[in-house]
């Protein structure tokens, strides 16, 4: 069951969101050539701590990490450890926050010096793919158009969508109901309606779509270790276009 969020679960919402959007933005502009990932958590987890908010992300389902961090080949879920940021990587920002009950989750990807122009347009398509998602989250669509649109701006690229990890639906719990995969057919799927809460989410490979998970059971590699970037926002579908939650200040 798709769960619809009333407006004063809403407003709830916008508080926790509005701390995510600000924690990914603080440390997205913390990423730079020398600084480990770990210490990017580190910063991350003193930003949730000021604002009153505890992350979403350390101990789900065992997860060990206050926020994610995927470099180059990592699509998702990478932990921060020791590995230190070089010119030309890219770096997922995966930010959750709880607050007053409800989750904010977002993400980013940053460029490092990059000069590849392959790379720069992976980045680049990427965050349309994400937009392109949330101009198909209005009332009275269908859930996979919001599929679809995501698809067809990656693939129209020349870029393939991961299919094994997808958006998901989001309140006072990490991930609800439904799935939202960054493919599928336009047309198909349950009504949107307002109230509904979504965390939009593609991860896009420059290569295949095939990806495995490490020993580590969490860190996401594109199977042929071509990069892979990832951008989500939180949305909610009101009356006219969605409404982003965790859209910068």
């Amino acid at each position: 069951m798709i769960i619809r969020k009333s407006p004063e679960q809403l407003a709830r919402m916008r508080q926790s969101c509005r701390i995510a959007a600000s924690v990914r933005d603080k440390v997205a502009g913390k990423v730079g050539p020398g600084v480990t990932t770990g210490e990017l958590a580190e910063y991350a987890g003193e930003l949730i701590r000021e604002a009153g908010a505890e992350s979403a992300f350390l101990g789900y389902r065992g997860y060990p990490g206050l926020i994610c961090t995927s470099v180059n080949a990592e699509v998702v879920h990478g932990i921060p450890g020791p590995r230190r940021i070089a010119w030309g990587d890219i770096v997922s920002i995966d930010v959750g926050v709880r607050y007053d009950g409800y989750i904010g989750d977002t993400a980013t990807t940053v460029m490092v010096g990059v000069s590849d122009s392959d790379v720069l347009k992976l980045v680049h398509v990427t965050e349309q793919a994400l937009f392109a998602g949330i101009d198909k989250a209005c009332a009275g669509a269908k859930l996979f158009d919001i599929s679809h649109a995501i698809e067809s701006t990656a693939v129209e690229a020349g870029f393939s969508v991961v299919r094994e990890f997808v958006g998901h639906g989001i309140g006072r719990s990490m991930h609800e109901d439904p799935q939202i995969p960054n493919f599928g057919k336009a047309g198909q799927g349950p009504n949107l309606k307002t109230g509904m809460t979504f965390a939009l989410e593609p991860m896009v490979n420059m290569g295949g779509s095939d990806v495995e998970i490490m020993p580590d059971g969490w860190t996401v590699l594109t199977k042929d270790r071509k990069p892979s970037a990832h951008f989500e926002h939180t949305v909610a579908v009101v009356e006219g276009a969605a409404e982003i939650l965790t859209r910068s200040e």
